[in-house]
């Protein structure tokens, strides 16, 4: 008879190390992603600025000094300007119930 010996507990491990990198890789990959884009999905970031905070917008005029921008964070219907000015949010054409 030939040696048929199928060692089951190897198999286990080296599923359980495929699984275990998986998860790593997927673990990895959110937090590349997250340090790549920490303000995704946001109309602006924080800026500290001594003891305050100031709002600037993704698309800030780099000529502009962060002190002129607002150190309230805008209401939902309000966006601020490349410039620093707060202003009311143009309707985008979408409708919400």
């Amino acid at each position: 008879m030939a040696d048929d010996t199928f060692d089951h507990s190897e198999a286990s491990r080296s599923w359980r190390k495929w699984v275990a990198a998986g998860l790593f890789l997927l673990f990895f990959g959110g937090l590349v992603r997250e340090v790549l884009n920490p303000y995704r999905g946001q109309r602006f970031e924080k800026i500290p600025h001594g003891n305050h905070v100031h709002y600037v917008p993704r698309d800030r005029n780099p000529d502009v000094s962060v002190s002129r921008f607002p150190t309230r964070k805008p209401e939902a219907d309000e966006r601020i300007t490349p410039d620093g000015q707060v202003v009311p949010r143009k309707d985008t054409g979408r409708r919400t119930p």
